[in-house]
């Protein structure tokens, strides 16, 4: 009994260190990348790495995150930065209608980030785990998440989840919450992708 928590708590630690290390490498590789063209390649190479991460694979950390960001540097500027864009805007536009008293602009600005957040959830493990065009990729993402409610709600709810720890714990936010909820969100966007597959093909053709 003792030897099987130990075992567990072994999977915990090693899980919240690569989450850690997962961050790291995401904030660095950003910030080598002057920010605007750093945060789309460090993105979808986090991301990268986290799919195998979740797949069991062995690799270098460091080695694989410098591969994946030098391989996804086009894809992911032109994935990543007009999502980061638009989610700047929207946020942008949520505090100037709290500030002036808009209800109603205010609550359509709401809607609309949380719409872009679920899309991004699974157009950036998508990207990573299919062989999708630029132009193909957020059309179906955000087809699944119109298919696929219930899922849906559960990245939504890891995404609050991950916030409000962020703002309780400010270190948390800075030093786990970028890795923990790219490797969250894709370990669950992978199930999610399997799932889909099996439920379209059935027979396994």
């Amino acid at each position: 009994m003792t030897t099987g928590w130990a075992i567990k708590l072994y999977d915990v630690a090693d899980e919240v260190l690569w989450a850690i290390k997962l961050n790291a490498l995401w904030i660095l590789f950003t910030l080598l990348g002057g920010v605007a063209l750093g945060i789309g390649p460090a993105t979808l190479a986090a991301y990268s790495l986290a799919r195998r991460r979740s797949s069991d694979e062995s690799f270098h950390a460091f080695a694989a995150f410098r591969t994946a960001f030098r391989r996804e540097f086009r894809r992911g500027t032109l994935v990543v930065l007009p999502l980061v864009a638009a989610a700047v805007v929207l946020v942008g536009n949520y505090l100037y209608f709290a500030a002036v008293g808009a209800a109603l602009p205010r609550l359509a600005s709401l809607v609309a980030l949380v719409a872009l957040g679920l899309i991004s959830a699974y157009a950036l493990p998508m990207a990573v785990h299919y062989d999708l065009g630029i132009r193909t990729l957020l059309p179906k993402a955000s087809l699944i998440a119109l298919a696929r409610p219930a899922s849906s709600l559960v990245l939504l709810f890891v995404a609050i989840s991950v916030g409000y720890l962020s703002g309780k714990f400010p270190l948390f936010g800075i030093v786990l919450a970028g890795g923990g909820w790219i490797q969250l969100n894709t370990w669950l966007c992978l199930r999610f992708f399997a799932e889909n597959e099996a439920r379209l093909h059935p027979s396994g053709n």
